[in-house]
């Protein structure tokens, strides 16, 4: 279930500052050189006593000595580059394999082969109870190529002790581990398209949030992402959410607030299936066919 976007997360350590809990250490610089030896009183001082001394003045350095060559140029330290725009978090990213569209179907040759071979990135969106991660999970293992799918509650769930529950109240905690997760998220798709594997991801995006939905995933992952909406009926996903348990099962009032914002998809031009009479290996499917005219006629978000 995504939500929105808390407050960012403290920069990291910069290089010259003091690690929290280390006290720095002082330096005590030894006798300054050339210094003379101390002097002890005279062995026949009048009276037995030793003579008053005046202190000695403190000692100058030894003058440099002067060089008849040329002198060294004072060395330049070029100023530190910006950094890198395309990072997530303080995280360099891998660059991302380009998206290939599927071949093209021979005349005559059939039904569309889908997504085929291509290599590419996916987005599936929809409410609690629309069988993202279901579907997203059936539709990468019935590849012909690898392909990953990424979970954003599973990422999220790593988290063991300390877990943030947002069912048990929405706070900092729970807002830091959802981004958190989404840029956990963001980093290992960018690996996987480095590395000529494609995936597809599952979030439940609202369309009146992009800056933190949509727009966020387009940061993390990159521009060739394909973002498709799964979006059956209230009904349909309140008997869904129904079977699940522990903290994925919501109440009805939050599984009809969440079903009710996701359909502002509906007028974003992105495409959307709903999927109320079809089983899971028929939304799949329907999905490939979607995914293969996203590639050759990719939708404006």
């Amino acid at each position: 279930m995504q939500h929105a976007v808390g407050a960012p997360l403290p920069p990291p350590h910069q290089p010259g500052n003091t690690a929290a809990g280390w006290p720095q250490q002082a330096h005590h610089p030894g006798p300054p050189p050339h210094a003379p030896a101390p002097q002890g009183p005279p062995p026949h001082a009048p009276g037995g006593q030793a003579p008053h001394r005046q202190p000695m003045p403190p000692q100058a350095p030894p003058p440099v000595p002067q060089t008849s060559g040329p002198a060294w140029p004072a060395p330049h330290h070029p100023p530190a580059a910006p950094p890198a725009r395309d990072t997530t978090g303080h995280i360099h990213l891998p660059p991302v394999a380009p998206v290939t569209p599927p071949p093209a179907a021979e005349p005559g040759a059939g039904p569309s082969p889908g997504t085929g071979t291509a290599t590419l990135a996916v987005l599936l969106i929809g409410p609690a109870g629309a069988g993202k991660t279901t579907v997203a999970r059936h539709w990468a293992r019935h590849r012909r190529v690898p392909t990953a799918h990424i979970s954003l509650d599973d990422v999220r769930e790593w988290v063991c002790a300390g877990f943030a529950d947002p069912q048990s109240g929405w706070n900092d905690q729970s807002e830091a581990q959802y981004r958190l997760a989404r840029r956990t998220c963001g980093f290992a798709a960018r690996n996987f398209l480095a590395n000529g594997i494609s995936c597809i991801l599952d979030d439940a995006v609202f369309p009146d949030r992009p800056v933190v939905g949509l727009g966020g995933w387009k940061r993390h992952v990159g521009p060739g992402l394909l973002p498709v909406v799964l979006l059956p009926g209230l009904e349909i996903v309140l008997e869904r959410n129904a079977e699940r348990s522990g903290n994925r099962r919501l109440s009805d009032e939050e599984v009809a607030g969440i079903h009710g914002r996701m359909a502002g998809w509906h007028a974003s031009g992105l495409p959307i299936i709903d999927n109320s009479n079809y089983d899971v290996e028929t939304t799949a499917r329907v999905l490939d066919e979607v995914l293969a005219r996203s590639l050759t006629s990719p939708p404006s978000w």
